[in-house]
């Protein structure tokens, strides 16, 4: 092996060290936040702790970012990225043909384990839509998540951190024994406050229509009762 060729192996092993970082899930440390930003700005793939499980972050207009994602999961390329926001106000710079039913729901079940699917506006690539048109969103309980995308200035995905067919996550040792060190940035904020996945509503078909993707956290009558009021 020449001196390159040993160079090159050292600064692969150095890249691919994964690193745990402690950040406090209740009150996350501005400085450490912001080691996180950096890393999603150098287009990394960091996984953090939501309000359900563990997910996968990136910056959701970095299309390189979010190829990273589709590969480390082997997610089926036709599924889109749901978007995890600081606020409901930020939902509204995200989507278009946002109605009623959408304010009633996000009144209602945001910050929580509520994900609305919406018409995606045009400041997001189709990449993120998977080709569809429509985005997932959501705002979450989880103060890590929303303390990283009010310092990032832009939503981060939040597909769980698990590889196709396995179990999801909810403690950061579980997400580096899946992925290794595949991943650089693996934030350890205890573990997540639920088991269960998120509901999913979907409003992409405007009109107050409605239709419930997946039932998790948020059972189906309570949906029900939020939209009569």
């Amino acid at each position: 092996m020449t001196e390159a060729d040993g160079i090159k192996s050292l600064l692969g092993k150095i890249i691919l060290k994964a690193e745990m970082l402690r950040i406090h899930p209740d009150e996350p440390e501005p400085r450490l936040v912001s080691q996180v930003v950096d890393s999603l700005q150098r287009g990394d793939v960091v996984a953090l702790p939501t309000d359900t499980f563990y997910g996968l972050a990136v910056d959701p207009v970095n299309l390189r970012a979010v190829e990273r994602i589709y590969d480390l999961k082997t997610r089926a390329k036709h599924k889109p990225l749901s978007l995890l926001l600081s606020d409901m106000a930020q939902a509204y710079e995200l989507a278009r043909e946002i109605d009623n039913t959408f304010d009633q729901l996000a009144e209602k079940f945001w910050p929580g384990p509520l994900t609305i699917v919406v018409k995606a506006g045009g400041k997001l690539p189709l990449r993120v839509t998977a080709n569809t048109g429509n985005v997932a969103l959501r705002v979450p309980e989880a103060q890590i998540c929303r303390s990283v995308v009010r310092a990032l200035g832009l939503p981060i995905t939040a597909t769980s951190a698990n590889l196709s067919g396995r179990a999801e996550c909810t403690y950061a040792a579980c997400v580096r024994e899946q992925f290794g060190n595949k991943i650089p940035l693996i934030v350890d904020g205890g573990p997540t406050a639920r088991a269960v996945a998120t509901t999913i509503v979907d409003l992409s078909g405007g009109g107050n229509s409605w239709s419930i993707l997946r039932e998790g956290a948020i059972p189906t009558h309570e949906i029900v009762l939020a939209l009569q009021h």
